[in-house]
C-alpha cells in the first residue's frame, strides 16, 4: 500500500541475553491498511496476508549482508578470536559469498490470540525489567543466587548462582545501546499526527465495517418504524418475523415464562 494510503508504526527496539549472546530484537506493529490520500476512507490491503515469506527471506538476507560489507568497510567489526582470519578482505568476501548459499529462514504465522492477544504481550515485554526482585534469591561473598525458568525442559524452575560482577554484566544487556530509542511512534501513530488521526481512524473504520455497511443498505427498508437499539443508538433491522406459535414452539421445554399481557 505505498504510496497509496497513510498507515502507522509502532517500533519497539529490545535488548538483551539469551543462551549467554547479547541478542537485539526488534518488534514492528502495522495495521493492515491506512487512510486514503482524501482521508475519506480506509484502504485496506490488496491481499489476505503481509508478506510473502520466500521474498521477504531474500531481502532480509541482501539487506543483512550489505549492512555487514558496510560496517566492515568503515572498520566498525570487532573480530576477535577465531573471527580474526576475517580481517583479511579475501576471506571476508568469501565469508560474503557463502552466505548468499544459504537460505534464510523467515517465519511467519497469525497469532494464535488474535491482534490483542500481540499487543497486550508486547505492552508487558516492552516495559518489564531485565529481573524482577521476586527472582533474587540470595547475595552472599559477592555471588548472586536467582530463578530462571527452563523453556527446554517443560518450564521447570531453576537455580543460578553468578559471580556479581557477571550478574551485573548480565543485567546491563538489557539496557539499550547509546542512540536506540526502545518504542518509535511513526505515520498517523506518531505523536504529533495522533490527535487528530487516531479519532479518523476510528471514524473510518466503523463507517468502512461490514456492520455498518449492512445496516446502512437495510436501514431504509428494513427500519420503516424508526426503531433504534438502546445499546448503540443505530437503528434496528429486522431479521426474521416470526409468528406467536413459532415463538411459543420455540420456547417449549426450556422452562421459559412469556408474558402474554
Amino acid at each position: 500500500m505505498e504510496g497509496q494510503s497513510d498507515t502507522g508504526y509502532r517500533i519497539a527496539a529490545l535488548s538483551g541475553p539469551s543462551r549467554g549472546m547479547h541478542v537485539m530484537t526488534v518488534h514492528c506493529v502495522i495495521p493492515a491498511g491506512g487512510i486514503s490520500p482524501d482521508h475519506r476512507h480506509w484502504a485496506k490491503p490488496r491481499y489476505a496476508f503481509f508478506l510473502p515469506v520466500k521474498v521477504l527471506s531474500r531481502i532480509f538476507r541482501g539487506k543483512f549482508v550489505d549492512g555487514l560489507k558496510r560496517a566492515y568497510q568503515h572498520g566498525e567489526l570487532c573480530l576477535p578470536g577465531p573471527l580474526k582470519l576475517l580481517t583479511q578482505e579475501k576471506t571476508f568476501h568469501s565469508f560474503l559469498r557463502s552466505l548468499f548459499r544459504q537460505d534464510w529462514v523467515v517465519y511467519a504465522k497469525p497469532p494464535f490470540g488474535g491482534p490483542e492477544y500481540v499487543l497486550n504481550y508486547l505492552a508487558r515485554y516492552t516495559h518489564r525489567v531485565g529481573i524482577s526482585n521476586q527472582r533474587l534469591v540470595d547475595i552472599v561473598d559477592g555471588k548472586v543466587t536467582f530463578r530462571w525458568k527452563n523453556y527446554a525442559h517443560g518450564n521447570k524452575r531453576r537455580l543460578m548462582t553468578l559471580s556479581a560482577e557477571e550478574f551485573l554484566r548480565r543485567s546491563l544487556l538489557h539496557v539499550l545501546p547509546r542512540g536506540f530509542v526502545r518504542i518509535r511512534f511513526l505515520g498517523f501513530l506518531a505523536h504529533r499526527r495522533r490527535a487528530t488521526l487516531l479519532s479518523l481512524c476510528r471514524q473510518l473504520l466503523e463507517t468502512d465495517s461490514p456492520r455498518c455497511a449492512a445496516v446502512g443498505a437495510s436501514s431504509t427498508q428494513n427500519n420503516s418504524g424508526g426503531w433504534t437499539c438502546p445499546l448503540c443508538g443505530g437503528p434496528m433491522v429486522v431479521v426474521e418475523r416470526l409468528t406467536a406459535e413459532q415463538i411459543r414452539r420455540e420456547f417449549v421445554g426450556q422452562n421459559v415464562s412469556l408474558d402474554t399481557s
